[in-house]
């Protein structure tokens, strides 16, 4: 799946270290030691769901869990006293009453907004001591580091010797590809969706539309492959959208391998070639519902930028757009 780093080429010891101390001087100075954070009467890890459920408007239990990154009981007992303090509500989805979004009260949006104003003031009193130049090197430098810890904490497990084989992610065409992934869509989204003829065929007719233009370089299918069968694919269409904006499509992870860090793999081929290909976006079309691959979108950057009532695949859904910003060049 992902290329392990080549630590023949990392950092000696001396230069790691320093990195440490200015991370644990910033954990010390941005006042995560301490029982509360900006300044306010809540921990930090209730700082951060307040943040994250008012950038994304809604959000639940398991989303924040895994975005945070932290035990579910823990998040569990976190949110049930953010609910009970007025700073959020909960409602059942119409369509499954056991999924509960979490939203912002009033409260809530102006804890959120006075956090906001505390993180500004705190970064910019900081970065007030650094020449211009200075303060955009420490903008690309703290991007470019979260996001290698970022892929450290997603990177898949190596397979072991009992375990399922090994399954690679795979860059272009292979016979098959195109029946396949409209086979894997097909039966996926007709058990959790109701989709029938008209979602297939559309799914088999962009497929072949697109395939007649993979030759091209702002173009590209990966296949995650275990065993010599397709399991997995992403696709990116650098030509559809115009105006330097990029397609995620055909997203989809068969369910025998789903949860192992092979969806995470292909979303990091997929952003990375959008990265290296200059587009100034990333736009994916999905629906309400699919949380376990909202949660991977939105840790590759990914934020909901529509969310609308529509039945163009044959069953009406709440669908939804999400945009993926480029991540600046260091």
């Amino acid at each position: 799946m992902n290329t392990p780093p080549d630590l023949a080429h990392a950092p000696d010891h001396g230069f790691i270290d320093g990195i440490r101390a200015s991370s644990r001087q910033m954990v010390r100075e941005l006042g995560f030691l301490h029982g509360t954070l900006a300044a306010t009467d809540y921990p930090p890890s209730a700082v951060h769901a307040l943040m994250e459920i008012g950038a994304r408007q809604s959000m639940t239990a398991s989303d924040v869990t895994a975005f945070l990154g932290l035990e579910k009981s823990s998040v569990s007992r976190m949110l049930r006293k953010l609910v009970d303090a007025g700073e959020l509500e909960e409602a059942a989805r119409p369509a499954d009453a056991r999924i509960k979004d979490l939203s912002l009260t009033r409260k809530g949006r102006k804890s959120r907004a006075a956090i906001e104003a505390y993180g500004r003031h705190q970064v910019s009193s900081a970065l007030a001591n650094l020449q211009p130049a200075e303060q955009e090197a420490v903008r690309t430098g703290l991007a470019l580091y979260s996001a290698a810890l970022a892929r450290r904490r997603q990177a898949p497990v190596p397979a072991t010797p009992d375990a399922a084989p090994a399954v690679d992610v795979v860059a272009g065409y292979r016979p098959g590809v195109l029946g396949r992934i409209a086979e894997m869509h097909a039966v996926f989204y007709a058990r959790h969706a109701g989709f029938g003829a008209v979602f297939e065929s559309r799914v088999a007719a962009g497929l072949a539309e697109f395939a007649g233009r993979l030759p091209s370089g702002r173009n590209q299918v990966w296949t995650a492959v275990q065993a010599g069968r397709i399991v997995g694919s992403v696709a990116i269409d650098g030509e559809d959208l115009g105006d330097g904006r990029a397609h995620l499509r055909w997203f989809i992870v068969g369910d025998g391998v789903r949860g192992g860090g092979v969806g995470r793999a292909l979303l990091r081929q997929a952003v990375d070639f959008c990265d290296r290909g200059g587009f100034s976006e990333t736009h994916l079309w999905t629906f309400r519902g699919l949380d376990a691959a909202r949660h991977l979108y939105e840790r590759h950057g990914f934020v909901l930028a529509t969310e609308t009532p529509g039945a163009q695949w044959g069953t009406p859904v709440l669908e939804q757009s999400f945009v993926r910003r480029a991540v600046a060049a260091g």
